[in-house]
């Protein structure tokens, strides 16, 4: 049953089943060491649920959720550079522009803690059709 489970985690690309397969190999060196059926289940089911455990509480075993609107795996655009010749004004308290970027005109919204000013920016987020811009020396991707 633990090669079965290994050859499983070799599709399914986690870990979870490999720890599982390390409590079941922990449940056949109880039965090689004579331990009865009993022993067995619970050797290889507490072997299982430390494994586990351990492997939740390492690295491996922790999701990272990114925002996908500041995720450069998910938008190219994010850490592109574009030009704002000027600042339209604000709205709602955010300074806004209108620039060509990729062939197309785009709304252009200045992160908070950059200066309105023509100039060079990098794209941090994308909210749907707008781009949120950092200067181009302070953007921290």
């Amino acid at each position: 049953m633990a090669g079965v489970l290994v050859v499983l985690e070799m599709f399914t690309g986690t870990f979870y089943l490999l720890m599982i397969a390390i409590g079941l190999v922990a449940g056949g060196l109880a039965a090689l060491a004579g331990g009865g059926t009993a022993v067995q289940l619970a050797v290889a089911g507490i072997a299982g649920a430390i494994a586990t455990y351990g492997l939740r509480r390492s690295k491996w075993g922790k999701t990272s959720r990114r925002d996908a609107q500041r995720d450069p795996n998910v938008n190219l655009d994010i850490g592109q550079t574009l030009v704002v010749d000027e600042w339209a004004g604000q709205q709602g308290g955010v300074r806004t522009a209108r620039v060509m970027y990729r062939g197309a005109m785009w709304d252009v919204e200045l992160d908070a803690h950059a200066q309105a000013r023509p100039g060079t920016y990098v794209i941090r987020e994308v909210r749907g059709n707008r781009l949120v811009v950092a200067e181009s020396g302070t953007a921290n991707l």
